[in-house]
């Protein structure tokens, strides 16, 4: 068999409620994720042993191979299914870690999906998913990378939902955090904003009319995460100075923020400014959706 290939998306949180605290410590949240056409790639060549090589821009930022969530995704897949064919996979890292952008687990999904394609597995295989979530709250959702609801911890979801293709920019100011540090001074500084978890008839169809329920909406992590590393308010800074931009937020628990644009010249615009301005920040322009 030829090297399979994949993509591995950025995930986005277009909106991020925490509803409450859960009694073993977690958080119940709602949130309506979409995903980027910029990502990693993951290959994999089958063989005898389950192996890992890492390269690309951000590979110093994925720590020790042992730890990457690509190979613990193997291994949690390997412990359901008997003569799993397996072998090195080739990640090329394009997505900075500790950025709110679930790099980390998009690419333990992609690596799910390329064993499942080798051993014409289904992606929905029950073991399939259950491996998915030992591996990561956020890798169930990255399996089949298409905008949905997450609810709970991560591990409850919505069918797909049709969203539009936006034009967007993202940043991450090479500030790298903590979840456990966020959620830590979510609890400080804000109870649940939201009661009751965002329904699938709430997203409204059409590019304009979703704009407009997301400036109604938020990321309740935001100031937790500003507080826990008050540099990272610059990146929303700069993206809201384009004064272009129709929608600045940031992602997941951060640190990396989002903007939406009216096409993509003027994504472009906005991140080719950045960039000048930071050239150790991470920007892309991209489309979401």
């Amino acid at each position: 068999m030829s090297r399979l290939t994949t993509i591995a998306p950025a995930k986005v949180n277009l909106t991020l409620a925490v509803l409450a605290r859960r009694a073993d410590g977690y958080h119940e949240i709602t949130s309506l994720v979409t995903f980027a056409a910029a990502g990693d790639r993951l290959a994999l060549e089958l063989g005898s042993t389950l192996d890992l090589g890492v390269e690309g821009p951000t590979a110093a930022m994925t720590g020790p191979k042992e730890g990457n969530l690509v190979l613990k995704a193997g291994r949690a897949l390997a412990e359901r299914i008997e003569r799993l064919k397996l072998g090195k996979f080739y990640l090329t890292k394009e997505l900075p870690a500790g950025a709110g952008l679930g790099g980390g687990s998009s690419d333990a999904a992609a690596a799910l999906r390329l064993i499942a394609q080798a051993n014409d597995i289904s992606i929905d295989d029950p073991r399939i998913v259950e491996a998915a979530r030992a591996t990561g709250a956020d890798v169930p959702v990255c399996l089949d990378p298409r905008a949905r609801l997450m609810h709970g911890t991560g591990e409850i979801l919505s069918a797909p939902i049709d969203l539009p293709k936006v034009d967007a920019v993202l940043v991450f100011p090479d500030a790298p955090l903590s979840t456990a540090d966020v959620f830590g001074n979510f609890t400080l500084v804000a109870g649940p904003r939201r009661r009751m978890r965002y329904g699938e008839g709430e997203i409204p169809a059409g590019r304009d009319k979703l704009i407009g329920y997301l400036n109604q909406e938020a990321n309740d992590l935001e100031l937790a995460a500003r507080l826990t590393a008050p540099e990272i308010s610059e990146a929303k800074t700069l993206l809201e100075e384009s004064g272009e931009a129709l929608l600045v937020r940031m992602s997941g628990s951060g640190s990396a923020f989002f903007a939406l644009f009216e096409n993509a010249k003027l994504a472009k615009r906005a991140a080719a400014k950045i960039a000048k301005r930071k050239p150790k920040w991470w920007v892309r322009a991209t489309t979401l959706g």
